[in-house]
């Protein structure tokens, strides 16, 4: 999540670089060629590279066209009482559809670690909500993200925290999630990464949350994952690598840790003969599974209106589906002003009746 706080740092840090200009042209915003390491979010142009490296955050987009900093986010005084808010938002929404779409193009690898930000750096946000009256509860999440890179070796972590109350004050949501990646590049070709992440819902634990819990609520717990884990490495290597092509591969191997509610308390709720649920004994306290990852990425950049990316990944594991993702993607920028982004994204699942999911989006923006 970035701030506008964090904003304001990454423009001032951006401004200082030599020949750094803002930009100012939505579409060209969104128009990504070649683009840089520095950091995802900075707004510079680099002259002398002739490389044009954009806000890829939609947030950080909206916020750079909003001021001042924390401002309330109404569109007008009594927009909020009268509905107008709510309309805008819904726009709001869909320009970040649009503007993600874009930033799926974006590729913080692609030219490699070269230009890559030194040092520690960061983001932390928080927000909280409390209510009262024919409510009583409170809502409190809190994200952040700090980054270390040291010449041939970056590294990043990121933590969640979200905890949320129902209606009647009872917990309905304790979730703390976490994800480590890690890259170290033993020369201009052959790297190695790590990826990583954990999920821990507290309320699974086979324990009712609370005396308004459904029957059925309460049985889906036992089947539910407390712990999800997920820790991955392996080697990549950069076959094309220049400013019109590039194109990326890795491959690993990874661990799989995961508890399930039933683990956690025990034992499981099944069915009895009368339609009772009844508690059965289980044999394990938790699960682990070895599983493999393959990545390519690709890019090549006809000119200076059009570029192409391909960008597959494939899991596996023993105890689990192969699962296969391709998404071709054709960005075009027809003027200052006009940029369009058509894709072809493949799903392959084997486990399913229908392996093969296919989805074509379109994507069109115009700033004036």
């Amino acid at each position: 999540m970035l701030t506008i706080a964090r904003l304001a740092e990454e423009m001032r840090w951006a401004l200082n670089r030599k020949g750094g200009a803002l930009i100012d042209v939505p579409a060209e915003m969104l128009w990504c060629p070649e683009r840089g390491r520095d950091n995802p979010t900075q707004l510079v142009r680099t002259t002398k590279m002739k490389k044009v490296t954009l806000l890829t955050s939609t947030a950080a987009i909206l916020a750079a066209l909003s001021v001042p900093a924390f401002a309330q986010s109404e569109i007008a005084t009594g927009a909020d009482a009268a509905g107008v808010s709510a309309i805008n938002d819904r726009i709001t929404d869909i320009e970040e559809d649009v503007t993600d779409a874009f930033d799926r193009d974006n590729d913080a690898d692609r030219f490699g670690p070269a230009d890559r930000r030194q040092g520690l750096f960061g983001n932390m946000s928080l927000s909280y909500t409390g209510r009262t009256g024919n409510t009583d509860n409170q809502d409190l999440a809190i994200g952040g993200r700090v980054n270390y890179n040291q010449g041939v070796f970056a590294q990043s972590v990121g933590l969640s925290l979200e905890f949320g109350e129902d209606d009647f004050g009872n917990k309905d949501q304790e979730d703390v999630a976490a994800i480590y990646d890690a890259q170290y590049y033993f020369n201009d070709q052959l790297y190695a990464f790590a990826l990583g992440r954990i999920n821990q819902n507290g309320l699974v634990d086979g324990v009712r949350n609370s005396p308004s819990q459904t029957d059925e609520d309460f049985a889906d717990e036992f089947s539910d994952f407390r712990t999800d884990a997920f820790l991955g490495f392996g080697p990549g290597y950069r076959i094309l690598n220049s400013d019109q092509t590039t194109w990326r591969v890795q491959a690993g191997v990874g661990v799989r840790y995961t508890k399930t509610g039933a683990q956690e308390a025990g034992f499981d709720l099944v069915e009895g003969p009368d339609g009772d649920l009844i508690p059965v004994g289980v044999s394990s306290s938790s699960d682990t599974s070895v599983g493999y990852i393959a990545s390519s990425r690709l890019y090549h950049r006809f000119n200076d209106n059009i570029f192409i990316t391909n960008d597959t990944d494939y899991l596996g594991s023993e105890d689990s589906a192969d699962v296969i993702t391709n998404e071709f993607g054709v960005n075009f920028r027809v003027s200052e002003q006009l940029a369009t982004r058509v894709s072809y994204t493949s799903e392959y699942q084997e486990d399913r009746a229908i392996r093969t999911d296919n989805t074509v989006g379109l994507a069109v923006v115009y700033g004036f």
